[in-house]
């Protein structure tokens, strides 16, 4: 539950500036009559996006023996892919969102409602898919109904936020609130990549190299409560393979290498305009 609610959470808080940097676009072109346009994008593009959860959930639930494996693998490893996207996405353009999505709404204005709703509905619906395909995943790992608790108070938790936010009421520190929740979205993007590994291990897609390396179950059992939050969260497994060893650790180590050069990107780009 944890897993989706913080995958909702910040989905939704994403979903939230981007909905008030469009309406604040259109209040600045001094256009009130396409804030109806902008409201109705982002509604519909929430709904397209609870269907598709709902589609691939379902989905996957209707599938038996391999054709679910393969599934469930190809769908963890997706989404994990998507995760560190968006991670990194979010550290080299969250700056430069605000005014692209200002400039989108300006051209758009002159093209009347159709093109607000388009640019509204489009820049919602990538949250919304996101989330969707990470909600699925992570219903594989924790089950449907904590996922789907986990995800409603997410996103309840984010309404408010979002409503707080903009009213003035409270000053949310966005860079911290993203800076800790990429940590911990590193850590789950981890494990649904390392449980991925070990779905194509059990239809003998990829060799094991070595069964059972380790197998900590005496001190934290899979069936704990416990060893159950650290499996949803974190990929927690008591026993692993070796290859879902490597493949752990690789994600690790790929994170470090493509934080590092995201890192050094805006000084390269600095010292060039210099």
């Amino acid at each position: 539950m944890l897993s989706s609610y913080l995958l909702s959470l910040r989905e939704g808080i994403e979903a939230a500036l981007i909905i008030g940097i469009l309406l604040g676009a259109v209040r600045l072109i001094k256009r009130p009559d396409l804030l109806s346009a902008v409201w109705f994008g982002a509604l519909s593009a929430i709904i397209l996006s609870i269907l598709s959860a709902v589609l691939l959930t379902s989905l996957g639930l209707e599938l038996e023996g391999t054709a679910e494996v393969i599934f469930e693998g190809f769908t963890m490893l997706i989404a994990a892919a998507l995760l560190t996207w968006m991670i990194f996405w979010m550290s080299g353009y969250s700056l430069t969102l605000k005014a692209a999505l200002e400039t989108d709404i300006q051209r758009a204005s002159h093209f009347g409602g159709r093109a607000i709703f388009l640019v509204a509905f489009i820049a919602v619906l990538r949250e919304g898919i996101e989330l969707a395909l990470f909600l699925t995943a992570s219903a594989f790992v924790a089950g449907s109904f904590q996922t789907l608790l986990g995800a409603v108070l997410g996103l309840g938790t984010a309404v408010l936020l979002g409503w707080s936010l903009f009213a003035s009421t409270i000053r949310l520190d966005l860079r911290r609130f993203f800076q800790v929740t990429s940590i911990l979205l590193i850590l789950f993007a981890a494990g649904l990549f390392a449980h991925g590994v070990h779905e194509f291990i059990e239809i003998g897609w990829l060799p094991a190299i070595v069964e059972n390396v380790w197998d900590t179950s005496f001190i934290l059992s899979k069936e704990s409560v416990a060893g159950q939050l650290m499996g949803a969260l974190f990929g927690y497994n008591p026993s692993p393979d070796l290859t879902e060893v490597i493949a752990y650790i690789a994600y690790f180590v790929a994170i470090g290498i493509g934080l590092q050069w995201s890192s050094q990107r805006p000084q390269k780009t600095a010292q060039a305009n210099a």
